[in-house]
């Protein structure tokens, strides 16, 4: 994970999405699933998180979902709410489901927090995260399988193999995954230079 700001809700967003979706959760207090109206903007929200999944800080070239920070199920009045919305890969929005607030908030992340080891990809956090945000920054990377889970080692693998080849430059891993080119960078910077 990687600090992320947060941006501003765009315009239209309270007419097409909050005013409907709220009298529709009026009318429907039973309903398991709300409809999806802030699918329609998943591309601005995709674009303030730089394209990054909010999670795994990495492009997903599948297009990412919305999550809702604080679930459906046990926050209903937030269901249509800009401030609620983070954007995940499908993968990782699945495995937090409704973990709520015990999973570390992309928006409460601080600069260095997490780092990748080279060569096994593996995410860890590091001693600059503050002791009051450890544990919720230990428990998220369990929950989403972040430090070691296959589909998200995969994932890193898949961008690292290409700046391996050649096909992507460090600039280009930097805006596809950043906390991977800072390890590579790192590994650079710690390899002794040839006579």
């Amino acid at each position: 994970m990687i600090p992320m700001a947060r941006a501003k809700k765009p315009r239209g967003f309270d007419a097409k999405v909050k005013v409907p979706g709220d009298a529709w959760l009026a009318n429907n207090p039973e309903a398991a699933r709300p409809p999806a109206l802030w699918a329609t903007y998943t591309s601005q929200l995709s674009e303030a998180f730089h394209n990054l999944c909010g999670y795994a800080a990495m492009h997903d070239p599948t297009g990412g979902t919305v999550d809702h920070f604080l679930s459906f199920k046990r926050h209903r009045d937030l269901a249509y709410e800009w401030s609620n919305y983070r954007f995940a890969s499908g993968p990782l929005n699945s495995s937090k489901r409704d973990a709520d607030d015990a999973v570390l908030d992309p928006f409460e992340v601080g600069a260095g927090w997490f780092e990748i080891i080279l060569p096994s990809l593996q995410l860890r956090v590091t001693d600059a995260v503050p002791a009051a945000y450890r544990a919720k920054a230990e428990f998220t990377l369990k929950r989403l399988k972040l430090r070691d889970g296959e589909r998200v080692i995969r994932w890193r693998k898949s961008w690292y193999d290409m700046y391996l080849s050649g096909r992507l430059t460090l600039d280009g891993l930097r805006g596809v995954a950043p906390l991977l080119a800072a390890a590579v960078e790192a590994q650079v910077q710690a390899t002794p230079a040839k006579p």
